[in-house]
């Protein structure tokens, strides 16, 4: 049943509740991209994406999503538990022994919605750009869609991909960046600046689209209901998504501090306050 906007806001309460438990529990973990990345997971698939379940790897005649920044991984995880990928319970697992939700999602273990192992940044675009050629090649009319971090834009994969996506027409993929300006080691523009990317992306042969509110659940659900209708003319489409690290939660935000470390106790009691809701179903 699909969710009112109103439900899907409570949700990205939820699911941050949820990041921020999972790598607290086990003292490791991505929690400022994560939260950073909540409305647009939400919105992916809460309202846009064309999913089927139970999970199947082909996904035959339905849009496909490539995690390319697995570090992120504890949204993605939330998302997919939350929208009945698997059981909420298994969240408790994270980055334990034995787990299907290591700290980089990977297929060996088949946990339901990973297509493919990520976490080695700068190759999702490249996988995405070769399902997207793969529907065509079927006949299949679904989108694929990938989400890359800013900072793996400083990979050079990267931009063969966006090169070769513009040449082959590749008009059946939207990309998004989660262009919050921050990586591990500081703000992009200090460790290596990113430049003018809009300029970059266009002179690359791609559309692009730009929303300034990331963290706006409402916006993201626009931005992508507005690549979808940009698809199938021609050119492969991109969003530059600007988000804020740590969105929520505000001792986290505007800083690069909290790529990869997890609060305390005292930090998470904290955090929860600040992420209240009424009935939350931690797990």
């Amino acid at each position: 049943m699909s969710k009112s906007t109103e439900e899907l806001k409570s949700l990205t309460t939820q699911i941050r509740r949820d990041i921020l438990r999972m790598v607290h529990a086990v003292n490791s973990g991505h929690p400022g991209g994560s939260l950073g990345c909540t409305e647009y997971f939400t919105a992916l698939y809460g309202r846009v994406l064309n999913y089927k379940l139970p999970f199947t790897m082909a996904g035959k005649n339905e849009d496909l999503f490539f995690l390319s920044n697995g570090h992120i991984s504890p949204v993605f995880y939330s998302t997919l538990a939350r929208f009945g990928f698997f059981p909420v319970s298994e969240l408790a697992t994270f980055r334990k022994l034995g787990t299907r939700l290591q700290g980089h999602p990977t297929t060996h273990e088949g946990l339901p919605g990973v297509r493919v192992a990520s976490g080695s940044l700068g190759q999702g675009l490249s996988v995405g750009i070769g399902a997207a050629l793969g529907k065509k090649l079927d006949g299949d009319s679904s989108l694929v869609y990938t989400l890359q971090g800013d900072g793996e834009l400083q990979e050079g994969q990267n931009w063969e991909a966006f090169m070769y996506a513009a040449a082959k027409k590749v008009d059946n993929i939207i990309a998004t960046i989660d262009y919050n300006g921050r990586q591990i080691d500081g703000d992009t523009d200090d460790v290596l600046d990113l430049g003018d990317l809009h300029a970059k992306l266009e002179a690359f042969g791609w559309k692009v689209l730009n929303e300034k509110n990331g963290n706006d659940l409402e916006a993201v659900i626009a931005i992508l209901e507005r690549a979808k209708a940009e698809t199938g003319q021609g050119k492969p489409v991109v969003i530059l998504l600007n988000t804020e690290m740590g969105f929520g939660v505000d001792y986290m935000v505007g800083t690069h501090a909290w790529h990869g470390k997890a609060p305390s106790d005292e930090q998470l009691e904290t955090a929860f306050k600040q992420l209240y809701i009424e009935a939350p179903a931690d797990y």
